[in-house]
């Protein structure tokens, strides 16, 4: 028997809220199986088994809001007999109730529908509380994502789609009854407690490099003309690609850094910073990035932004990640020094591509580059290694061929 714990969903998680059991005792366990939907402050989250075994027990009940290692259920390991039953004694039956009469209903009691069986919806946090602000029964909701998740999108358009209130005239305000300044929004508060104890444990050291960004866009520019529209690619992949296959050369950049001790990891999953449309960031892996191709990559990127949008995410997407990639380019910022995040030891930053002149054998031509920047953890690795890890880098969008 094993105990099957609420997982930490990324550094910045504490608590999780259980919000419904995909599986039931005495059902049989794959490793990968989703269990159970667990929400968090960024969203719901599917959360897998990492192991074959039965479902033997469900400890924690839906709604329970538990922390973090807090266990949830009792796995039986595969080959393990069950329990046998302890005997119990033959209970007595009750005297028989005789049935009560029928009540009827007044004019003054209106007639209610018959309750129906409640059913657990997948709704974020986030969506919750703007159903809330909006006078919407987040219950009464049916979502676009994945089995019907509910986002905030999915709140707002049927607060538009709904008709406006009537006017109700009020006095104005007095000074003393302003409103006091907003708090902090629940999912910025974590965020800043995650990146607070990433700059207070972790020593970071910061490098930068321009990389000529020319030959693997003009390689993309053809590659694409030879696909259909829905199937063309962004140069973001490229970028993706091309970090995850240097890190092969760099494992010291690529792992976990848990109880005071490294562990460089075989994998290579790149968590990918996504920004959420009411605000925040959440940073889920791509699996396998150096083994995928282009294609693949594409079609997996475009998946999970889709997905971390839709409140949609796998336990395994929030906490297998290996080093994290965040990109502002498309905000215009040419640079940026981001935060680690935890347990991790490395992030890669890219800014916006840029039009520079740029010296091309003996000549200076207009070339797009883009800087790409990296926050190292000095207790794994230095300034050294995470130089050449950037020259290195750059080197490979140099030849796009070999992504």
């Amino acid at each position: 028997m094993s105990e099957f714990k609420m997982p930490a969903l990324g550094a910045d998680m504490d608590h999780g809220t259980l919000v419904e059991w995909l599986k039931q005792p005495g059902d049989h366990l794959t490793r990968g199986d989703i269990i159970a939907v667990v929400e968090t402050d960024k969203g719901a989250v599917e959360v897998e088994v990492f192991e074959d075994g039965t479902l033997e027990r469900l400890i924690a009940k839906p709604g329970e809001r538990l922390p973090v290692g807090a266990p949830i259920a009792i796995i039986r390991d595969v080959g393990e007999r069950a329990p046998s039953a302890p005997a119990t004694p033959q209970a007595p039956t009750p005297p028989p109730v005789p049935p009560l009469a029928p009540r009827v209903a007044t004019a003054a009691a209106p007639l209610r529908a018959a309750p129906q069986p409640s059913h657990t919806h997948r709704i974020s946090p986030l969506a919750r509380r703007r159903a809330k602000e909006l006078g919407i029964d987040p219950d009464a909701l049916v979502g676009s994502g994945p089995g019907g998740a509910v986002s905030v999108a999915d709140v707002e358009a049927v607060a538009r789609a709904a008709p406006p209130p009537a006017a109700v005239s009020a006095p104005a305000p007095s000074p003393a009854s302003a409103p006091a300044p907003s708090a902090v929004p629940v999912m910025r508060s974590v965020i800043g407690a995650a990146m607070a104890r990433s700059k207070r444990e972790i020593p970071h050291y910061y490098l930068s490099h321009t990389v000529d960004l020319e030959p693997a866009l003009r390689w993309l520019e053809a590659a694409n003309l030879k696909r259909p529209m829905a199937e063309r690619m962004l140069y973001g992949v490229l970028l993706l690609k091309a970090v995850a296959l240097t890190l092969r050369e760099f494992p010291e950049l690529n792992g976990q850094f848990v109880n005071n001790q490294f562990k460089a990891s075989a994998a290579i999953h790149l968590g990918v910073a996504i920004s959420i449309r009411q605000g925040g960031l959440i940073a889920p892996a791509i699996h396998d990035v150096d083994k995928r191709n282009l294609s693949d990559l594409m079609a997996a990127f475009r998946d999970l932004v889709r997905r971390a949008r839709a409140g949609s995410l796998r336990s395994s997407e929030l906490s297998d990640g290996t080093i994290t990639v965040t990109s502002l380019g498309e905000q215009g910022v040419e640079g940026i020094f981001p935060i680690i995040y935890p347990p991790q030891v490395a992030i890669v930053g890219f800014g916006a591509i840029a039009s520079r002149p740029w010296v091309v054998g003996d000549a200076i031509e207009p070339r797009r580059v883009i800087t790409a920047s990296l926050s190292g953890d000095h207790r794994v690795s230095d300034g050294h290694r995470g130089g050449r890890f950037l020259a290195a880098l750059g080197g490979l969008l140099q030849e796009p061929g070999k992504l």
